[in-house]
């Protein structure tokens, strides 16, 4: 039986919250409002609501998947050993992106494009800092969910009890520690391009360690499940 504990849900979290992709578009909101918004506390604004909104995105996005992946489980055994290696495949190709990273095919975020367009249409109303967090949530998720998926999957596989709904809140705060802190340096002083250099150097780093994890959780949802 796969049993989802404390250790395990901060871990996965912790890992998934430096993803390269959460941090991109965080620096990409970061840098337009350092032109655009010259009172740090109004930036701070934005950037606080831009992390909430990402934050209710994901919370939302994992209380909706999870009687829904138990469903579908419950109907076939199948379904979760897609998922396991759907997982471990989702590992090997961060863990790709760690030797060639931009080679090939990569999870990344879709369309990035637009979400440069939207970014740079933020305005000073709060509201707009809100639904561009939202929107980033969702179109990221093919870049960041996998270790989500993995960790709802588990849980799915242990029987979803309450402990679950505060686990999820839990990971979802730590998910975006890391957007925080940036925002919180940002203020204080350091910039946009600091940030994007440092994210530059270590993205590829990045990869590795949430490839690892990938393939460690999809092989456990395998071992548990066959």
């Amino acid at each position: 039986m796969a049993e989802v504990n404390l250790p395990i849900i901060i871990g996965a979290s912790l890992i998934d919250g430096i993803n390269p992709c959460a941090f991109g578009v965080l620096i990409f909101l970061l840098a337009y409002l350092s032109k655009n918004i010259k009172d740090r506390r109004m930036m701070l604004s934005h950037g606080l609501i831009y992390i909430l909104a990402v934050f209710i995105t994901y919370l939302a996005a994992g209380l909706f998947l999870l009687p829904v992946i138990r469903q579908l489980g419950s109907l076939s055994v199948g379904f979760y050993i897609l998922i396991g290696v759907l997982v471990v495949l989702a590992g090997l190709i961060e863990i790709k992106d760690f030797f060639y990273y931009g080679r090939g095919f990569s999870l990344s975020i879709f369309p990035n494009d637009v979400i440069k367009m939207y970014v740079n249409k933020v305005g000073k109303k709060l509201w707009t800092a809100f639904f561009l967090g939202v929107f980033v949530a969702l179109v990221e998720l093919p870049c960041t969910g996998a270790v989500y998926l993995a960790v709802l999957t588990l849980m799915t596989l242990a029987g979803i009890q309450l402990k679950y709904i505060l686990f999820l809140v839990l990971y979802n705060l730590i998910f975006v520690l890391p957007l925080i802190v940036i925002l919180w340096l940002f203020v204080r002083g350091v910039s946009a391009n600091k940030f994007k250099t440092w994210h530059q150097k270590h993205k590829a780093l990045m990869r590795l360690l949430i490839g690892l994890v990938l393939i460690g959780m999809g092989a456990w949802m395998l071992a548990t499940v066959l």
